[in-house]
């Protein structure tokens, strides 16, 4: 396969945006691979983690994050027969196609101004309830989820977006100063909630107005304080700009010290001559 090189992208119009259609071929691409590699993860997960590498200090090369996300390997490596590999380059470069359509649109979001969650440019990650999906069911069809653990409304989106931090945790540390770090300590605490299950009692459907209850008020809200959160990542980061990195320059011996290549002369009379 040939590495994973994709350009950046300028921001996308509203015709740009995917659709159901592209939606559903991600999910069937992610099942496809999931017939070799079965840790492949859901979409909803593999939104979280994007939102979480757009936010990340470090722009993360596409080959580096894919293999932590899909398992597939990095440029000059061999395919890992453990690991995730796409079918073909085709499939791949239509993955990518997808996956970088859908970047943009992230991307953009998070560095638009604005000011309520209603806002048609803010951003809304491609969630799903579940719990609410089974509720609308027929109750035969009820019975067969009766004993599985259904997640909480966007908790596999927090997941994966929280995965993403726990993955490069170097890009994730705190900075010096101590509002920035409370800043990037509200804020990923604010997505951690979400990751949590909702544990109050169902008062609304979050994707439809005449849905069945299948969530907390509460989480609601806790889901609104989370995208918050992601755009105070975006902003601290952009801010704060990229690590640097701290050159250490390794001690030179004494003059009279032995030349550390082995020689077995003095520093002076070898290396250090001159």
């Amino acid at each position: 396969m040939n590495p994973v090189t994709p350009t950046s992208s300028t921001p996308p119009s509203a015709d740009d945006f995917l659709d159901v259609e592209a939606f559903d071929e991600l999910d069937a691409i992610l099942d496809e691979l999931r017939t070799r590699y079965d840790e492949t993860p859901q979409w909803e997960f593999c939104e979280g983690f994007m939102a979480a590498v757009i936010c990340s200090r470090r722009a993360i090369p596409a080959d580096e994050y894919l293999a932590a996300l899909l398992g597939t390997p990095e440029a000059g490596q061999a395919p890992d027969a453990d690991g995730g590999s796409f079918a073909s380059e085709a499939q791949q470069a239509r993955f990518m196609t997808l996956w970088m359509q859908r970047w943009a649109e992230v991307e953009a979001a998070l560095d638009s101004e604005v000011d309520s969650l209603e806002d048609d440019r803010c951003y809304h990650p491609e969630v799903m309830d579940i719990r609410g999906a089974v509720a609308e069911m027929p109750q035969e069809e009820q019975a067969s989820f009766k004993e599985e653990d259904l997640p909480a409304f966007a908790q596999v989106w927090a997941l994966g977006f929280m995965f993403a931090v726990e993955y490069w945790p170097e890009e994730w540390t705190a900075p010096r100063d101590k509002d920035a770090a409370k800043w990037l300590d509200d804020a990923l605490q604010a997505v951690v909630a979400m990751s949590e299950d909702d544990t109050g009692a169902p008062e609304v459907s979050p994707l439809s107005e005449d849905g069945k209850p299948s969530t907390s008020i509460a989480r609601l809200n806790a889901f609104g304080e989370a995208i918050w959160a992601v755009y105070d990542l975006r902003e601290l980061w952009k801010t704060i700009g990229p690590r640097v990195e701290t050159v250490r320059k390794q001690a030179e011996p004494g003059r009279n010290d032995l030349c550390p290549c082995g020689s077995g002369k003095k520093y002076k009379k070898c290396h250090g001559a001159g």
